[in-house]
């Protein structure tokens, strides 16, 4: 599931994310949700969370739900 819809991504959830300036390679980032920081029930580039441990990026694929 990529993570493009807000109802999708809840805290408490694994992703994986692209972080700011992984952006160019695509390269993911494996984290739990923290917060949500879309405030918009889509996006196209996926939904802007922060992880536990406090980077922010965009949600590519959701891998795990609570």
């Amino acid at each position: 599931m990529d993570g493009k819809k807000r109802s999708d991504v809840k805290p408490g959830i694994e992703v994986n994310v692209i972080l700011k300036q992984d952006q160019r390679s695509g390269k993911k980032t494996r984290g739990v949700v923290k917060d949500l920081l879309t405030n918009s029930a889509t996006h196209p580039h996926g939904i802007k969370v922060r992880l536990a441990d406090g980077q922010v990026g965009r949600v590519c694929e959701i891998l795990s739900g609570k």
